[in-house]
């Protein structure tokens, strides 16, 4: 193996990337793996084989097609996972239609926002969850809805949206239900194959918002070679057969469930489990022991909640051999138990973002342990990585830390409708400049310090919260914990640690640093240590640091004004 030097590294090309359209190698598997189960949604009691969910998803492609969609428009779905929504994804690519992901925590602003943005001729929704009600929250931005013609709504804050859809058995007036859209469509329907026949494997297939931390969300836009390629070699890294069955409790409508779960899967003959439409720790462990799972994936705080159920070990977990936890960094002591305790011994890391279809780093399932817990593997094939100053734009000596930047074939064709953005985000010479703060050593394992706004500077000194963060999930008695920087006179910045601990431990403040004194830079010590059961999160899982900060500069503003 050859060292390397410089920061810059390149993927293996030993397999040709593929080509096709993601309809039309969809059909291949099937061709393969006609009779195999394709997807088991384990809370809707649906099981489909390859050829039968084939033949779902014809039917729905006839059907959008027959209800006046045409190739290059944009259909949003809104939706936790179901099977509904899988056969969405397949039959919107089948038909050249542009699938834009809703994150189901989106309100009525943010709803109004995206559909606008993207001109979303249709709509495909769940009716409700928990206490939140979507068929109203449509409704009130179209109340025109109870007198629409199907394919013919007008709305005047809505003014692209033709047709809204309907997932589940009830019928609300205005709503067509997904089922009786099936029924309009013909598995067998010549169109779709026309269609599919003037496809390219270059065309926009699939939107999904940015978090929209720093204004208002942007719109990834993403091709059949993007996600395609990236779902087969991130399924090649976890050796992925036939013989598997991928637990996804991850959701659908993030890269992660999309590309990382059902195109890692149906890209491989693999079968998909749904243990839920949404996370919950308890039917994930059932799904994996009743379904005889052998990958499971999720986010780090996924894996904690699973680990740390009261019920962990009444489940026969010992099926599982892979799987991948990515979203957001993986702490060591986590990945260990993970492997231990859940007989995960194969499981890998990934690392990635939206605009990179997500993953641009993956370990291996033969990843030496060492590594595979304390990075995030190396340059998946045919990409292309580099760390370099954040200032000078220079590639750095292998073994510094500085932005990490992509290029490939996973990088998107830009944020839709924002060339000013997209120019932002990629460079003159195609590079994808993550934000992220990353070290690449000489043997090309890649390691995530944190994001470049992230990173807190005390006193002059830069302080990395991931380093800090991976020493205080040694102590026994934390279960979790982030460390973010907050305002402060004297050194600039100052450490805060926010700390979740185990069921039934105590810990004070005065313990957990003295816990840190001699075993780290004293200025690598939390100043603030809060102890807190939970921290903000997005509903995919990724921690809302900056929601921190901004609580902790409230609470210390009110503080100081207190004292005085």
């Amino acid at each position: 193996m050859t060292e390397l030097t410089t920061s810059y590294s390149r993927g293996t090309a030993d397999r040709p990337l593929i080509e096709e359209t993601i309809g039309a190698f969809f059909d291949e598997m099937v061709g393969k793996f006609p009779d195999k189960e394709a997807v088991v949604s384990c809370h809707q009691d649906i099981r489909h084989t390859y050829v039968e969910l084939q033949r779902e998803v014809n039917r729905m492609a006839s059907a959008l097609l027959r209800i006046g969609l045409e190739p290059g428009d944009r259909i949003g779905i809104w939706s936790h996972n179901n099977v509904e929504w899988l056969v969405t994804q397949f039959a919107t690519a089948k038909a050249g239609l542009i699938l834009v992901n809703i994150n189901p925590a989106y309100r009525l602003s943010e709803l109004e926002y995206a559909l606008n943005k993207v001109e979303c001729k249709a709509l495909i929704t769940m009716p409700s969850f928990k206490t939140t009600n979507y068929l109203e929250m449509v409704r009130s931005l179209a109340p025109e809805l109870d007198g629409a013609v199907l394919g013919r709504l007008e709305s005047a804050r809505l003014p692209s949206l033709k047709t809204v859809v309907q997932i589940g058995r009830d019928t609300a007036p205005g709503f067509l239900r997904f089922s009786d859209l099936l029924v309009m469509g013909d598995p067998a329907d010549q169109a779709v194959e026309i269609v599919g026949a003037r496809l390219r494997n270059t065309d926009p297939i699939n939107i999904q918002f940015t978090s929209g931390t720093t204004g208002s969300p942007k719109g990834a836009t993403l091709t059949h070679r993007n996600v395609l390629n990236n779902g087969f070699f991130i399924g090649e890294a976890m050796r992925l057969s036939p013989e598997d069955r991928l637990c996804i409790p991850v959701p659908l409508y993030h890269c992660f469930g999309m590309v990382v779960g059902n195109l890692a899967a149906l890209t491989h003959g693999t079968t998909i489990v749904y243990p839920n439409d949404a996370f919950e720790p308890v039917s994930v462990l059932q799904s994996v022991q009743d379904e005889r799972c052998t990958a499971l994936h999720g986010v780090p705080t996924m894996f904690i909640a699973e680990l740390d159920h009261p019920r962990f070990k009444e489940f026969d977990l010992s099926t599982l051999r892979t799987g991948v936890m990515a979203g957001s960094p993986c702490p060591i002591e986590v990945m260990k138990r993970v492997v231990s305790e859940m007989h995960m011994s194969e499981v890998t890391i990934a690392y990635g973002m939206t605009e990179t279809s997500p993953a641009s780093c993956q370990s291996t399932t033969d990843t030496p342990l060492e590594k595979r817990v304390s990075t995030i593997g190396k340059v998946l094939p045919h990409l292309e990585l580099k760390v370099i100053d954040p200032i000078s734009g220079e590639i750095l000596p292998a073994g510094k830390v500085g932005e990490l930047c992509t290029r490939g074939y996973s990088v998107m064709r830009g944020y839709w409708a924002d060339a000013v953005k997209t120019a932002e985000a990629i460079d003159a010479d195609a590079w994808m400049h993550s934000g992220d703060l990353a070290v690449i050593d000489e043997d090309g394992y890649v390691n995530i310090a944190g994001r470049i706004k992230d990173m807190v500077i005390r006193g002059g000194e830069n302080v990395y919260p991931r380093e800090i963060e991976e020493f205080l999930y040694r102590h026994p008695a934390i279960q979790d914990v982030q460390v973010i920087g907050v305002p402060d006179q004297k050194y600039g910045e100052e450490l805060c640690a926010w700390v979740v601990l185990r069921n039934g431990a105590t810990l004070s403040e005065e313990d957990l640093r003295a816990f840190c004194q001699g075993q780290i830079a004293h200025f690598k010590i939390p100043r603030y240590i809060r102890f807190v059961n939970g921290f903000p999160m997005t509903v995919t899982g990724k921690i809302q640091k900056f929601v921190m900060r901004e609580m902790m500069k409230k609470e210390l503003n009110l503080a100081e004004a207190v004292s005085a």
